[in-house]
């Protein structure tokens, strides 16, 4: 494989990192959150494609890095409950093939789950210990691919988060961003609640996991600390929450207000079912590492005034 092919030089010294999905919300903070631990490699998603694995395997083989960042996924919920094929063939068998590379070539393997491995059916934030029941396709196959990737003898950190957002994309903040100017009034489903979860700071937690786990050329991640970590915005929110804070954070740009008319998810229509309730408790990270996630209003009002424009 030509090494031009990759995005950059993967021979030579120095320690090489291989970051999937690094064109994602979460990707593009992840080349610079993970910057200062080595060189990061990252195929654009025509180069690696999730439905080949061998394409895969040879990509791993052939950069043979220390660290392997998963973040990329079929992620739109609708289209996974539509396509349940593919949903597995990008969730769940990709991240087993991804792992067992790993495992070959000696590298730590990082993976990115979600909040909707859970039904919803409770009112207090799922830790790690809490039972998944996912409810839509999309959730099953993430949890599949969990299990996948626990499944293999390797050094593995995965990663559930919920309601991931930044200023761009197609995510529930970046729309309301392109939809605010001008709207008098906005329907926003009121009965779902998350842990909203900004991009950058989910990077940041993620290289600080990344920098406790390898040391020089090696990694020391104690085979005990394998396993399942929440990161989310500290605490909980609805989506008229996060609607109102983003207001807030735009009063002076806007020209009037908008009203919001709370709606249930059920009038909303979408095709597959949300859990009502997937706030995540980030108890083990903060116990093991003390890596926690700041409170998600003073985040999302960061994230407007800071990148928004």
């Amino acid at each position: 494989m030509d090494d031009t092919i990759i995005g950059g030089t993967i021979e030579g010294s120095g320690r090489s990192l291989l970051l999937f999905g690094g064109s994602g919300q979460v990707g593009r903070q992840l080349r610079l959150a993970l910057a200062p631990l080595g060189t990061t490699i990252a195929p654009t998603r025509a180069e690696a494609d999730l439905t080949d694995p061998d394409l895969l395997r040879a990509i791993i083989e052939h950069v043979r890095p220390l660290v392997i960042v998963n973040a990329a996924a079929l992620t739109n919920v609708d289209q996974a409950e539509r396509d349940p094929t593919l949903a597995n063939a990008v969730n769940a068998t990709a991240p087993g093939v991804m792992a067992e590379a790993a495992r070959r070539v000696g590298a730590l393997f990082v993976h990115y789950s979600t909040d909707y491995v859970f039904d919803g059916a409770t009112r207090v934030p799922y830790d790690e210990e809490a039972q998944p029941n996912p409810i839509n396709s999309y959730g099953r196959s993430k949890l599949a691919g969990e299990r996948h990737v626990a499944a293999t003898d390797v050094p593995h950190l995965i990663i559930r988060t919920s309601w991931v957002y930044s200023v761009t994309g197609s995510g529930f903040v970046a729309s309301l961003l392109r939809d605010l100017p001008g709207k008098s009034t906005m329907r926003i489903v009121a009965d779902q609640v998350g842990s909203p979860t900004w991009s950058r700071s989910l990077a940041n937690a993620t290289a600080a996991l990344v920098r406790t786990a390898i040391r020089d050329d090696a990694i020391v991640l104690n085979p005990s600390d394998w396993g399942v970590y929440h990161l989310g915005g500290s605490g909980e929110g609805s989506r008229v929450e996060i609607a109102e804070t983003v207001i807030d954070a735009l009063s002076d740009r806007l020209v009037e207000r908008p009203t919001i008319v709370p709606i249930s998810a059920a009038a909303f229509g979408a095709l597959a079912p949300r859990p009502h309730y997937s706030a995540l408790s980030n108890f083990r990270a903060a116990k093991r590492f003390g890596i926690t996630l700041q409170p998600w209003r003073a985040e999302l009002q960061r994230m407007v005034t800071e990148e928004y424009s």
